[in-house]
């Protein structure tokens, strides 16, 4: 049996059922079918869709809010890029010797060679330390180019040879 004679064989089916009908029953049939199609297209199309624009009537002004926010945010960064760059002080020996005195540390030794800063320090704090290289960094454009880091028989003390380099560019800010 084949799928056109089975679907032939119900429409055949439906037609009597159909004609075996009265006419009250037919209008009545035929009402509830147009009922049921009407509640089905509203549960697939017309449900969603206000569900989803009542959403987006919720997000509208949090997205507006943040889209001022981002234009600022624009604004702002385009102001700035247009500002020119602050050149940081050259390294010094004595802006070093300075700066690591602020922190009270004390470098046993400090070589300068062209751009580069040799330090060596005994018995300093962690702490102290990487917060000064990392004042360095930020303010003067000082990198670490090597470390040699060991730890003391005290908790939170170290032993440090460092080699630091300035970069002159503008590439950071």
């Amino acid at each position: 049996m084949s799928a056109a004679s089975s679907i032939g064989q119900l429409k055949d089916r439906l037609a009597l059922a159909w004609l075996a009908r009265t006419e009250q029953e037919r209008k009545l049939l035929a009402g509830a079918a147009a009922l049921a199609a009407l509640a089905l297209v509203y549960a697939l199309l017309v449900a969603p869709a206000l569900a989803g624009k009542a959403a987006l009537d919720k997000e509208l002004p949090q997205l507006r809010t943040q889209a001022a926010q981002l234009r600022a945010l624009a604004l702002e960064a385009g102001e700035l890029a247009r500002q020119p760059v602050l050149q940081a002080a050259p390294m010094t020996r004595e802006s070093l010797t300075a700066s690591l005195a602020a922190l009270s540390i004390t470098a046993q030794s400090l070589t300068m060679t062209g751009e580069y800063a040799r330090l060596q320090l005994t018995g300093v704090s962690f702490a102290n330390l990487a917060g000064w290289l990392d004042a360095q960094r930020r303010e003067n454009r000082i990198a670490v180019q090597d470390a040699a880091i060991g730890a003391q028989g005290a908790a939170g003390q170290v032993d440090a040879t460092l080699t630091l380099h300035q970069d002159a560019g503008a590439g950071a800010r």
